[in-house]
């Protein structure tokens, strides 16, 4: 497998999951059809279109080609219709969540470098493109973004993007650190799902907000 077909095939597969993800929140929260395909869409694309918007790849892929709509409502109609099926994965909102993010970290990354970008931008570039869609999501959703919170998120993503910007920096086959990449950041998310790793909380954080 190429380089080219290996970023091809983990954009679609990101592109799938976080759709998933998203179109999964929407029914979940009782949005009607049309809410649950948006959601979706929005999800898929979100951070991928800030990193092409960063980096000067215009229009941004996600809408410069049908793929991802496509992917999204293919998701959306699955989820909306079929909720029963999905329900039997546990926790499948973070499951899919934590596949897309550390898919999109990893190609995010591989393709910020691709433009010229210097290996620490990309991997900062690699981890927006990796939360930007649950940001997006949990907003729109009326959630607090699981970024913001105290479970290991954005910080997965950066280390599964650090990991293909080292890569690259190091001259090794960039199937091999998208992959890579991609494992790392999917291994500490479901980490922190399954066993709670999180990141310190401030010390005032067991006592109530003052007046």
């Amino acid at each position: 497998m190429t380089s080219t077909v290996a970023i091809e095939t983990l954009d679609l597969v990101g592109t799938l999951v976080f759709a998933l993800s998203g179109a999964v929140v929407g029914e979940r929260r009782r949005m009607d059809l049309f809410g649950v395909l948006v959601l979706a869409f929005v999800t898929a694309v979100a951070g991928g279109m800030i990193r092409d918007v960063l980096i000067g790849a215009v229009p941004p892929a996600s809408i410069a080609n049908w793929h991802a709509l496509a992917l999204s409502v293919i998701a959306g109609l699955f989820a909306f219709f079929f909720p029963s099926a999905i329900d039997r994965l546990r926790f499948p909102v973070q499951v899919f969540d934590a596949a897309g993010l550390g898919i999109f970290a990893a190609t995010g990354t591989e393709k910020a470098l691709s433009y010229g970008i210097s290996p620490i931008m990309a991997a900062m570039l690699g981890m927006l493109t990796g939360i930007g869609g649950g940001i997006v999501r949990d907003v729109l959703s009326a959630q607090i973004p699981v970024v913001l919170r105290s479970e290991i998120y954005a910080l997965a993503a950066l280390a599964g993007a650090a990991l293909v910007a080292a890569g690259h920096s190091l001259g090794l086959p960039e199937t091999v650190t998208l992959l890579t990449g991609t494992a790392v950041c999917l291994f500490l998310r479901m980490m922190a799902i399954y066993r709670g790793w999180h990141l310190p909380l401030g010390r005032s954080s067991d006592r109530p907000p003052s007046d």
